[in-house]
């Protein structure tokens, strides 16, 4: 019967976003659809995290989007996070491409979904031009890629900080060294990326660190096995300079891993049109193979992050504490 009750609803949902005409977002909308056992915390910073979403509207991107839409309005939500894998199936042509508004302004037009969208490039997204991405941001007031990789601190109560560093993980990514179908990721030396990373994080002095690339460090989805190499290089920087989170897409579901013996949290948001299976692993604290994004909030003293489906269910929500 829950199964049954499931599908009915992913069904009406997904009829009533796929109309011709786009949702007319109200005041009675929002009460009506708002999303249960959704909370902030106190005097926080909130922000949402969505990553491989660019089907042109396909699989469950517009429910998605909407359920986004009707969060970023529940929590007064300052910015959104893209992890990457922007437009499938092979990038943007130029700033001028139809997929501008086919994949991204046409899906995500709702009034809340207008806050700043700080964005990092994907696998896919190289093969097209991502120097086009970069160049969008100086077209869109709310799209945020002014280079490949770069930092942004924000603001929280009592003088506190929180540094967020935005990677282009497609460089250092190793097994892309040999294959043909990446090659355009090669044409930078990610040496100075990781330079230029140790420097932001050393360099700071916020209270909270993150860290956004695209691709996982650790993985219960279909990559589980393949992050060794990224792992390698990435999470020794990571734990050198007390990193309290690593926030990546690529697979596309919505994963929280907890590696033995670290202080790192790491998050995976890349439910944002398609779904793939995912597996139970000895880091594993949550993992699920369903279209949806991440709701993060933060204050001075915790972390706190919830995963939130398609049709608007809080799937699973953890705090982190910043001395823990």
């Amino acid at each position: 019967m829950f199964k049954l009750s499931f599908i009915m609803a992913a069904i009406l949902c997904s009829s009533a976003l796929s109309a011709d005409e786009p949702v007319v977002y109200k005041d009675a909308l929002y009460q009506q659809q708002k999303i249960a056992k959704l909370t902030t915390l106190p005097n926080s910073l909130n922000f949402m995290v969505i990553g491989d979403w660019g089907h042109n509207g396909h699989f469950y991107q517009k429910e998605v989007a909407h359920q986004l839409e009707i969060a970023m309005y529940q929590t007064d939500a300052d910015f959104i996070v893209s992890t990457g894998d922007n437009f499938y199936p092979n990038g943007v042509a130029s700033v001028n491409d139809p997929l501008w508004q086919s994949a991204f302004e046409n899906i995500y037009h709702g009034p809340h979904t207008f806050e700043d969208w700080y964005v990092v490039l994907g696998n896919h997204d190289y093969l097209g031009n991502a120097q086009a991405q970069i160049d969008y941001t100086e077209k869109s007031q709310r799209w945020q890629l002014p280079a490949r990789y770069y930092s942004k601190t924000f603001a929280l109560e009592n003088n506190e900080q929180v540094l967020m560093v935005f990677l282009d993980t497609n460089p250092i990514q190793p097994e892309y060294k040999d294959r043909d179908k990446y090659r355009s990721t090669q044409g930078q030396d990610y040496k100075t990326q990781l330079t230029w990373l140790e420097t932001q994080l050393a360099g700071s002095n916020a209270k909270w660190k993150i860290v956004v690339g695209h691709h996982p460090l650790y993985s219960s989805g279909k990559r589980f096995g393949r992050n060794q190499g990224l792992r390698d290089i990435l999470e020794p920087i990571l734990e050198r300079h007390n990193v309290h989170a690593y926030i990546a897409g690529h697979e596309h579901d919505l994963q929280y891993n907890q590696p033995k013996n670290s202080k790192v949290a790491h998050f995976v948001s890349g439910g944002g049109s398609e779904a793939r299976f995912v597996k139970q692993r000895e880091f594993t604290r949550y993992a699920e193979a369903t279209p949806g994004f991440l709701s993060v909030s933060i204050n001075g003293e915790t972390l706190s992050v919830s995963a939130i489906n398609h049709l608007g269910e809080v799937r699973f929500n953890t705090e982190k504490h910043i001395d823990k």
